[in-house]
């Protein structure tokens, strides 16, 4: 058993002190996570790394249990995915309206999706694939939402590298079948 898992056995035990116990074992990985995918967000992104781990941080903290070193950080990847999807719906409410964009194009002549579009296709496509493949939804959320590489994400869901490339192969047919007929 990890000093993780142990410590969030006794925040489910109701351990009093385990809560503060819980952050600095778990704060570098989370701000690690989190600057990756806040390094593919649009230059002068109000929100920093350090917010978006203390944000999700808030909102895992009290809201429920945790299984394991692995369940912890799936649902770490969850509360950035809905903070993020957040931040995107309220920069593009400002955007909707006559302030329309020049797009560029890419190679094969499609639109190229501003970051906040992108992040909220994969959002809503996500729910759907979640009902059918969970794990491989989970598979997104670790890699697109939370930024970790595929040994990274492989080793939160308990697979190997290989199965984890699988699905992830698998995971971006399915959505970008789904994100195109949206």
């Amino acid at each position: 058993m990890t000093d993780i898992t142990r410590v969030l056995f006794a925040i489910e035990q109701g351990d009093p002190l385990a809560a503060g116990q819980l952050l600095p074992l778990v704060y570098d990985e989370l701000r690690i996570l989190a600057a990756r995918k806040l390094a593919h967000e649009k230059p002068g992104q109000t929100l920093d790394a350090t917010a978006l781990v203390h944000e999700a941080y808030l909102r895992l903290v009290g809201e429920q249990t945790f299984e394991s070193r692995r369940h912890f950080f799936a649902a770490a990847a969850e509360a950035m995915r809905r903070i993020l999807v957040e931040q995107a719906r309220r920069r593009s409410a400002g955007k909707r309206g006559g302030q329309s964009e020049r797009k560029s194009l890419d190679a094969a002549g499609m639109a190229v999706p501003a970051p906040d579009e992108q992040i909220l296709a994969v959002h809503e496509a996500l729910n759907d694939f979640a009902y059918a493949e969970p794990q491989a939804a989970t598979l997104v959320k670790l890699r697109f939402f939370s930024g970790m590489t595929m040994t990274e994400a492989a080793e939160a869901l308990g697979m190997s590298v290989r199965s984890a490339h699988d699905l992830w192969t698998y995971a971006r047919s399915w959505l970008h079948r789904h994100m195109g007929n949206k």
